[in-house]
């Protein structure tokens, strides 16, 4: 593998303080200029703004705004603040690059005090703007001097990102595993060590049914579709699954669910026995087991019909859901809410007590409806909504990814929290200092071939709550839990995904980066 870009250039990325102590106190006898931005995207507007900074002092230190004060778009910035410092230190012109963690430069040029700091021409059209005079006074203050570039070559990042994203989560990747000193071995090796970890699940059954037809045509007098039956297909969902590819990446799987009195509940039972599931249901005579049945027609989904009831279970039943929680020896416990009666306010509360000490405890809302909500299971050390559902339960439609889980992280009071962003991957919140740097891992999507995207959340639960297990690391674990959705996301229909499936994931990726 060639070296990295972390190999070759990261001892150009300093600390503000370490930047202090190699630049020195004014007056130097090497010239400093400093310039600031957000570098999403280098561009030759970029270039020629860094070497014309470059060309009026000894020392160009190149600033960038950190990823948790970039509010141009919700899911901006494309690139992490890691890979845009090494994209800054790669320029042969540029001597040193900090990362701002605050949201204006106005704190770095006090405390580095640079003898010019460069602005872009387009900074100057009808006068200075409020935060550039504010800079200017700040340079002012001590003798400092803002220099502004020439404006002939403009570019816009957010223009150029707008044409097309820039596809870049291999560098992404090798970036975050150099940080975190993971190497794709690594990986390989939490896989090897997820096998006989105990884990209980506890949630809402589901039997996801496809009824396969044939279009004929419609009646003359009437709007009525008509179909030719053809088949129909079963598949065990819900918390089931999620059971189920627990089981699949080799952990030891206790299930505590309700079912119907019905057919479909011997179908769930044998299923999972098959697996090699434990499962321990509750049997409601009074309620029918959760049947989702989409009618499908040339591939199209022309009416879904569901079975279902979602009162809330009894006291009874729940009393026995709890002493299950209690009384089964685990290493984790996993709560998967569909809100089909298991999970309500006034279930909740009771379930959680009833979870024994020093287990790891984990939480995944997968709500189609309003009702559900993440923020209800309060303190756990796993959540993973996806970012519907975030926004859902902070009544949030607006903020950025960054700001989004922050506010979610707080109020759910949790450990960590995993943001399912669908094609654009996962970002892990992994403590509360959100205002640190590393405060946050971003994985993108490794789907190379989108089949059915079906199950992807239920597989990166699984491999997302054994890694956390056995690494205690939130990047492994989101690298993994991706790479198995990913897995997932390119099967039809939602197939338990195994380690070999991950494996060969883990295997295709390295060829990718390097250069096969």
């Amino acid at each position: 593998m060639i070296p990295s870009l972390s190999e070759r250039y990261k001892h150009k990325i300093k600390t503000v303080e370490e930047l202090c102590r190699i630049i020195g106190p004014r007056p130097r006898q090497e010239k400093v200029i400093m310039c600031h931005g957000v570098f999403d995207v280098v561009h030759p507007g970029h270039l020629r703004h860094l070497i014309y900074a470059k060309s009026k002092a000894d020392i160009l230190v190149a600033s960038l705004t950190a990823d948790k004060h970039i509010s141009k778009g919700h899911h901006r910035p494309h690139v992490p603040q890691d890979l845009r410092a090494l994209n800054l230190a790669a320029f042969e012109v540029v001597d040193y690059v900090v990362i701002d963690g605050n949201a204006t430069p106005i704190k770095n040029i006090g405390k580095l005090q640079p003898d010019f700091f460069a602005k872009g021409y387009e900074y100057t059209t009808g006068g200075l703007p409020a935060k550039t005079q504010e800079e200017a006074d700040v340079l002012h203050s001590y003798g400092g001097e803002i220099i502004f570039t020439p404006g002939d070559i403009v570019y816009s990042s957010t223009k150029l990102i707008d044409l097309a994203p820039p596809a870049i989560k291999i560098e992404k990747l090798l970036t975050l595993m150099d940080s975190e000193m993971l190497t794709f071995n690594s990986l390989r090796d939490c896989l090897d060590r997820l096998k006989g970890r105990r884990v209980h699940v506890v949630g809402d059954t589901i039997v996801d049914s496809y009824t396969q037809t044939a279009m004929i045509g419609g009646q003359t007098k009437t709007p009525t579709m008509s179909v030719l039956y053809e088949r129909r297909d079963d598949y065990i969902g819900g918390a089931a699954v999620v059971a189920e590819h627990l089981r699949a990446a080799g952990a030891e799987v206790i299930f505590s669910t309700v079912l119907g009195e019905d057919a479909q509940k011997e179908f769930v039972l044998n299923g999972l026995k098959k697996s090699g599931v434990q499962c321990r249901p509750v049997i409601d005579s009074t309620r029918p087991t959760t049947n989702k049945n989409a009618i499908v027609a040339g591939g199209y989904r022309l009416l879904k019909i569901d079975t279902l009831d979602n009162r809330s279970i009894s006291d009874d039943i729940l009393e026995r859901l709890a002493q299950a929680v209690c009384e089964t020896a685990c290493d984790a416990v996993v709560f998967s809410d569909f809100r089909h009666g298991i999970f309500n306010r006034r279930t909740i509360p009771r379930l959680i007590a009833a979870i024994p000490p020093n287990v790891y405890k984990v939480a995944d809302s997968q709500v189609a409806s309003r009702w559900g909500n993440i923020t209800e299971f309060k303190g756990f050390d796993l959540i993973t909504p996806n970012e519907r559902e975030a926004r859902f339960a902070l009544a949030d439609q607006d903020s950025g990814l960054r700001p989004l889980s922050s506010d979610l992280y707080d109020q759910a009071q949790c450990k960590t929290l995993m943001l399912k962003l669908g094609e654009r991957g996962v970002l892990t919140c992994r403590n509360s200092d959100h205002e640190a740097l590393d405060s946050v891992v971003i994985v993108d999507s490794f789907v190379e071939r989108l089949v059915d995207a079906v199950g992807a959340g239920d597989a990166l639960l699984a491999y997302a709550t054994l890694s956390m297990l056995v690494t205690k690391s939130e990047a492994v674990a989101t690298i993994l839990g991706s790479m198995a959705a990913a897995c997932e996301c390119e099967y039809d229909g939602n197939i338990p995904v195994t380690p070999d499936d991950v494996r060969r994931k883990i295997d295709a990726v390295e060829r990718q980066a390097n250069f096969h």
